[in-house]
């Protein structure tokens, strides 16, 4: 598998930290691989526009488009809801 290095901010290196603390997760690489497949079904979906797109459109798509840490977020909840 290839190998990839992103910077990420500490509140989100804590907040994968603790998804694998509290054994939502194995791994910070299983974290991020399920956001990059939620991101590429929000993609498909027309649910987010695409950065390049997104950056120069300044019409409805764009504002009303939202960003993978929202997605997130309300995955998480809904997992946490059927807990």
């Amino acid at each position: 598998m290839p190998m990839v290095t992103v910077s990420i901010s500490p509140l989100q290196a804590a907040g994968i930290r603790a998804a694998i603390d509290n054994g939502t997760y194995a791994s910070s690489s299983e974290v991020v691989r399920e956001a990059l497949r939620m991101w590429d079904a929000a993609r498909k979906r027309g649910d987010i526009c695409d950065v390049p797109h997104a950056a120069n459109d300044i019409g409805e798509t764009a504002r009303d488009s939202r960003c993978v840490a929202d997605m997130f977020a309300d995955y998480e909840a809904e997992r946490h809801s059927h807990s």
